[in-house]
């Protein structure tokens, strides 16, 4: 059997769970639920060792030996023969999030569970295990051990902030036993010294391993259950005077109808669409990172193919392949199902940003405007005139062709107006200083004010027919508007407004790229084709040819790889279910009924047409109905009561992690992009401030005019994403089969550490020396005269000989102080000055006898024991007589 050991950072609580590998086809986990110490999981691990070797006192046969370190458990999966256990044994941090790391996964492991004794093989088990495969768990795959990434930071605050009384009944009601996803930030209960920990049941549609868990989510203690997203995650540093604010952008992709461009188009039967994916930015100050205590912000919004049963055909080998509507839907029965699980999630205005060609000379894209439009319009009859989905369409691929207009301009118009609708989320009142200047944007704000902040309500859905490039760089825009309101809530800005070529913008800017980048590859198979540089029009001209390679490239994908990437995802998903006497994965003609249940059966309920929104929605709206506090949501949670200083919620130790040897190299918040670094020019007397606005030419890029430099910022931002993390841990953890403590020096003997490789050409060298020398004016922005005037020079001698003589102690005084407080700490006055004084401080000195035994005393530590004399005996003698006669 196995067994897999679980620590907590610090390793002094473990979880044990044992598998049984007897079973050929079943999956066996027993969990104790019992938490272990250090010391008793090593006994217990040395009675398992000791019961399972050949024979008794003989090592060479060792009955216990360690199979494999990991981070983690992603899941058990089945296909024809046994279960596989699938481990994370590489990660990586990315973000962090109020002192929760985000982590991405770099590695996993795939064991087969049962022996090889009672393994039962399978001619297409190795296919079916090199398609499972195919999903590359170590591209863009994220998890955390603290926080849940399922949820928006605005779900998860607000249900932190639940009324205290609602959790007392909780704990009454509930005796399940479980641990919070923000312990470290429970609430105080009135007087005691308990916190109660809440913890909510994670979104399904944004986990991607729910399938993976489900043979051992009711037997395992839930600290075993790791879910992971899949998507995007990085995270920079805007630095302003010094102070860290860091910006976050969070991707979630729905685990729900997913798939690849061309096979997977419009929605399915249940309301999920294609290519959805919710895009969350959280701007924070890293100064203070408690929750409860720091000052947090966040605006989601969310990009998905058009709700309608629409697809394209793929087998004509042409680059834009006819768009036809599959069925007719005159009731708006899917787009009704899909805009009720937003007004669920986010509340109301739902605001649709449509990005489709209107004009056309062959209707084409057309199609699928003039069916939303009709979607939209008969759902709206229904839904009161004040929380109805607002519909603007805009034809972005005209307005860009077009030299009078500049799209952009257009497109802050329109994200202007989307965030006052919907908000924002801020988690503290509005400060004193918006109160005494007021700004008109301010005052005109929506969302929904409450006393501790405000909260986002509505949310804005952005769609053209790939969901990629023309949605990125409007989503951008969106999320730049959104920004300035955002960093005008914390007290950085002093009005709403964020320009271009500033260098916080710059650096927001390349985080939306990669963000763009990642998503498009995963749906597309290409990075983007154009960029806001290409709407901007301020592209260089190599930008054409790479548009042009980025085109190839994913239209190779879509003819030649998607179908392979298809079958992986639907395998991966449990979408599909390998069955013995049924057709294999490879053999279907088309995976059309795996996403549309009701083609294998019909529904016994149909829902209303008129009243297409879930019971109890509407009675909430603004307030999404997932977040407001009823018996419903109630059952989503689980609390437990923790003692205030109990190990598990201690977020400095969980942060800080003072039980591990760190170094600088190996530090997140170091390595991560920084505006100064990485955007600022390098000219000292330039304006410091993030919010400047630079000319193209003195942007911290473009100043690295020589090939030294540019070469060194090559290597120092070789990576992926934006956020260039430290070098991936390997996994000491958790581990199988073996005492999780004890091979830790091994392997941790050899570690890399990355330095930043300084590349000089010599070429190069005499312009560099020029440069440094550079006059007064550049460094200071004033002229400096040659030489002082001699009225200055006189001020400045009388300073100096003022400072001398304030040092200048007496004597006579200081040696009768020395003589009469010989064993007493000596503060001496530095200066004359008492008001604001500093002191010398000379350290207390000890008399002979009180040395001798402190020598003593060290000498006993170390096992010199010296013999007792006469007088300690005696003392001796009247002790025991006093404690025992």
């Amino acid at each position: 059997r196995y067994f897999l050991v679980g620590s907590n950072p610090a390793e002094t609580k473990y979880r044990v769970l044992k598998i049984d590998r007897t079973e050929p086809k079943d999956l066996v986990v027993i969990d104790d639920k019992h938490v272990y110490t250090q010391q008793e999981v090593r006994e217990l691990l040395g009675r398992l060792d000791l019961g399972n070797r050949t024979k008794i006192g003989q090592k060479g046969s060792s009955g216990l030996s360690r199979a494999v370190s990991a981070f983690g458990v992603v899941g058990f999966v089945r296909f024809l023969e046994g279960y596989y256990i699938v481990l994370i044994t590489k990660r990586r941090k990315m973000a962090d999030i109020g002192g929760h790391a985000i982590y991405k996964i770099e590695d996993t492991n795939m064991i087969y569970i049962p022996n090889d004794s009672v393994r039962v093989t399978h001619p297409d088990e190795a296919r079916y295990l090199r398609i499972f495969q195919n999903v590359d768990l170590s591209s863009n795959f994220y998890f955390s051990y603290s926080y849940d990434l399922s949820h928006s930071l605005q779900y998860n605050l607000t249900v932190l902030r639940m009324p205290l009384e609602t959790l007392k009944t909780e704990t009454a009601q509930t005796r399940q036993e479980s641990f919070d996803i923000f312990e470290d930030e429970g609430l105080s209960t009135q007087g005691g010294s308990g916190v109660f920990g809440i913890c909510s049941k994670p979104y399904k549609k944004y986990v991607w391993n729910g399938k993976l868990l489900e043979a051992v989510k009711n037997t395992v203690h839930r600290d075993w259950l790791l879910y992971i997203i899949h998507g995007f995650c990085g995270q920079s540093k805007l630095l302003i005077y010094g102070r860290p604010i860091y910006v976050t952008l969070i991707a979630r992709r729905s685990s729900k109808f997913a798939g690849t461009r061309f096979l997977k188009r419009g929605a399915n039967c249940m309301g999920d669409v294609a290519n959805e994916v919710e895009t969350e930015q959280i701007l924070y100050d890293a100064s203070v990172m408690s929750f409860s205590a720091g000052s947090y912000s966040s605006y989601v919004q969310v990009r998905g193919s058009v709700p309608l049963y629409w697809s394209q055909d793929i087998s004509t080998m042409m680059p834009k392949p006819p768009i036809t509507l599959d069925q007719a839907d005159p009731f708006a029965h899917v787009a009704a199902l899909h805009f009720d699980q937003m007004l669920q999630r986010f509340g109301s205005p739902i605001i649709i940003l449509n990005l489709v060609k209107e004009r056309e000379k062959r209707k084409h894209e057309r199609i699928l405007s003039e069916e939303l439009v009709a979607a939209v319009t008969y759902l709206n009859q229904f839904l009161p005139p004040e929380h109805a989905i607002i519909y603007i369409p805009w034809d972005m691929a005209k307005y860009t062709k077009s030299k009078l207009c500049n799209v952009l301009d257009r497109l802050n118009v329109i994200a202007e107006s989307v965030v006052k609708k919907t908000g924002f989320f801020v988690n503290r009142p509005d400060s004193y200083c918006s109160i005494l200047r007021p700004d008109e944007k301010w005052n005109e704000l929506g969302g929904y004010v409450v006393s501790t902040g405000r909260l986002q309500t509505g949310v804005l859905r952005t769609n053209c027919v790939d969901c990629l490039d023309r949605t990125n760089t409007a989503q951008f825009m969106v999320g730049k508007c959104a920004l300035a309101y955002q960093l005008y809530s914390l007290g950085l800005i002093d009005k709403p407004n964020l320009q271009f070529d500033t260098d916080a913008v710059r650096l927001f800017e390349e985080l939306y790229e990669d963000h763009g980048d990642t998503l498009s590859l995963q749906y597309g198979g290409s990075q983007l084709v154009h960029r806001v540089k290409t709407y901007r029009k301020i592209a260089p001209w190599t930008q054409h040819s790479k548009d042009i390679m980025q085109t190839l490239s994913r239209y190779y994908s879509n003819a030649f790889s998607d179908a392979d990437r298809q079958d992986s995802i639907n395998l991966f998903l449990g979408v599909f279910k390998p069955t013995e006497g049924k057709p294999h994965l490879w053999e279907l003609p088309t995976d059309f009924y795996l996403h549309h249940k009701n083609t294998l059966s019909l529904s016994q309920s149909r829902r209303s047409y008129t009243y297409w929104w879930t019971t109890g929605v509407l009675k909430h709206l603004p307030l999404p109905f997932d977040e407001v506090t009823c018996t419903e949501n109630r059952h989503k949670l689980t609390v437990k009561k923790f003692h205030k200083y109990e190990e598990e919620i201690d977020i400095h130790n969980e942060f800080f992690r003072p039980y591990e040897l760190s170094s600088f190299d190996e530090t997140f918040c170091l390595a991560m992009t920084n505006s100064t670094r990485d955007f600022m020019p390098k000219n000292v007397g330039i304006d410091p401030s993030p919010f400047t606005v630079r000319k193209p030419d003195e942007t911290g890029k473009s100043v690295l005019g020589n090939k030294s430099n540019r070469e060194e910022a090559v290597l120092q931002r070789k990576t992926a994403a934006s956020a260039p993390p430290p070098p991936s841990e390997e996994a000491v953890s958790s581990s199988s089969e073996d005492d999780s403590g004890t091979d830790k020096e091994d392997e941790g003997a050899v570690s890399q550490r990355s330095t930043p490789v300084k590349v000089t050409d010599t070429g190069d060298n005499t312009k560099i020396t020029e440069n440094v020398v550079q006059s007064t004016k550049d460094v200071y922005g004033v002229n400096l005269s040659d030489v002082p005037s001699e009225d200055d020079l006189a001020i400045y001698t009388r300073f100096v000989q003022l400072g001398q003589s304030q040092h200048k102690q007496d004597k006579s005084s200081q040696q009768f102080l020395n003589h009469h407080l010989d064993g007493v700490i000596n503060l001496i006055p530095i200066s004359s000055f008492s008001q604001d004084n500093i002191y010398e401080v000379q350290p207390p000195r000890a008399d002979r006898k009180s040395i001798e035994i402190f020598h003593a005393h060290i000498q006993a530590g170390r096992g010199n024991m010296q013999p007792l004399g006469k007088d300690d005996f005696l003392m001796y003698r009247d002790y025991i007589r006093n404690r025992y006669m």
